[in-house]
């Protein structure tokens, strides 16, 4: 079994995809928020691979093809961006300020919990793109010296999290705007809280996946001069 699996060209894309569409049958039996399409999808193919003996290296090579349509992915995000652009003119000031707000939030409360539980500055600089999305994630944690593996599973993390509770705090703290509710999103969680975003409104859907790219950008630059100060 193990051999078969490994010799096949697409069987990484075949258990990648398999186990979404499984994991979008149980949500959709189930209804509970918790059961995360894309979190049982990353529990099964886990379980799949340890039962299977085949390694993350020939699943990772072989499920490729399927990180070839992030970039089209992303780009779709411009066209509910665009078709509020009238919105966007309008509030442009709030939504900077409120993304930048998102940002720093971010950050400094990585700081805060660095110095709480008295992170190395490696370790540190690897929790400070937890809330941008993996690509940008990546790149700001090799590059400050953090641990990338680990940033990739908290960013993943994260952005399942936001997905699962953004609409019950929302609910909670009696957010009701729609454009405070994307960029909250947005900052926080990237594009698998967008999705959730989507699901809420084709504003929240539209601002949140703006945030995803400006606080991107930001968290480049903001990243790099909260990395000094540990």
């Amino acid at each position: 079994m193990k051999d078969l699996f490994q010799d096949s060209v697409y069987f990484g894309v075949l258990i990648s995809l398999s186990s979404y569409i499984l994991g979008i049958w149980i949500r959709k039996k189930t209804r509970l928020s918790y059961m995360n399409p894309l979190l049982i999808a990353i529990i099964i193919t886990i379980c799949f691979l340890l039962i299977s003996g085949v390694s993350y290296k020939s699943y990772s090579s072989n499920s490729s093809w399927i990180s070839y349509l992030l970039t089209p992915a992303t780009i779709c995000l411009a066209v509910p961006l665009y078709q509020q652009m009238e919105l966007l003119k309008k509030n442009s000031k709030a939504i900077l300020f409120g993304i930048l707000s998102g940002v720093l939030s971010s950050l400094v409360s990585i700081l805060l919990l660095a110095l709480l539980f008295s992170f190395d500055h490696n370790t540190y600089v690897t929790f400070l793109p937890k809330s941008i999305t993996t690509a940008i994630g990546m790149g700001i944690s090799e590059e400050l010296g953090g641990y990338v593996s680990i940033s990739v599973v908290v960013i993943i993390i994260t952005g399942v999290l936001g997905n699962i509770f953004a609409e019950g705090i929302l609910k909670l703290l009696h957010i009701e705007e729609p454009i405070a509710k994307g960029i909250a999103i947005g900052c926080s969680s990237h594009a698998v809280g967008t999705a959730k975003a989507m699901e809420m409104g084709a504003v929240e859907g539209a601002i949140s996946g703006l945030s995803i790219v400006v606080c991107g950008i930001l968290t480049v630059i903001g990243a790099s001069i909260f990395a000094l100060f540990l």
